[in-house]
């Protein structure tokens, strides 16, 4: 007898799966050309007519892949103009995070929860280093950040700029254009989080104030370990609020 097919569901014909496996080649293919090349953001990449013919592929494939590579922030279409190697652009991912975050809220939060756990690895443990390269006029802006937020809480407004203003401020000194454009991803992908759990009113706003209060006097007194515990616990927050919303 047969052996029987167990598989539930319509079947997806191989033809689509090999369809897909030669399109990331072929854009795979194409960040190695612009490597090779040694282009960078805002060279002009080849016409369509000089890639399909160094690449050896049709023009609607090649379309199809150059629109993906764009939708990645690898490349940018500039229709009239050209394409050219896209600038540092954090679009995609912040988009693709905020998705599967605002998506685990509906199923327990889990990946809303380990963003929050990436987020405090980087922090707790860079704020140290931070702190070694800081500058009297670095710690008074921080300073500043929280008395804005001590002055919005006693207004009872929410202050989730002054927040963030906070943590960019703290890590500037690294001079570190990564770890500030992916807190700028996590702290987009998170302030659509909080407005999912219920914005303001998620939170109290003179505690979280004072939180960052005492991050920052752990700053000024050049205290890591308490600066870096200090910062773990107030993701320890952010993420007891998360848990208890979607319990």
């Amino acid at each position: 007898m047969a052996a029987r097919n167990m598989t539930t569901g319509p079947a997806i014909p191989l033809a689509r799966f090999s369809a897909q496996a030669r399109l990331r080649a072929l854009q795979s293919d194409i960040l190695e050309l612009i490597l090779e090349r040694d282009l960078v953001p805002g060279d002009p990449l080849p016409t369509e007519n000089e890639l399909t013919a160094a690449l050896g592929v049709g023009r609607n494939t090649l379309r199809e892949s150059l629109k993906a590579l764009q939708a990645l922030g690898v490349i940018e279409i500039r229709h009239g103009f050209g394409m050219f190697v896209a600038p540092s652009n954090f679009e995609a991912l912040t988009d693709g995070l905020t998705f599967r975050a605002r998506l685990s809220l509906r199923h327990q939060g889990e990946e809303a929860l380990q963003l929050v756990e990436v987020r405090q690895a980087l922090e707790s443990g860079l704020v140290g280093a931070a702190m070694d390269r800081i500058s009297a006029e670095q710690l008074a802006a921080v300073e500043e950040s929280v008395n804005r937020m001590e002055a919005l809480a006693a207004a009872g407004e929410p202050f989730i700029e002054a927040d963030a203003e906070f943590h960019r401020r703290l890590f500037e000194p690294l001079n570190n254009d990564l770890l500030i454009s992916l807190m700028d991803v996590f702290w987009k992908v998170y302030r659509r989080i909080h407005l999912e759990l219920g914005g303001p009113y998620a939170v109290d706003l003179q505690a979280t104030a004072a939180v960052h209060r005492g991050i920052y006097e752990a700053v000024a007194t050049a205290d890591k370990a308490l600066a870096s515990e200090r910062l773990s616990t107030h993701f320890d927050d952010i993420r007891n609020i998360i848990v208890r919303t979607t319990s």
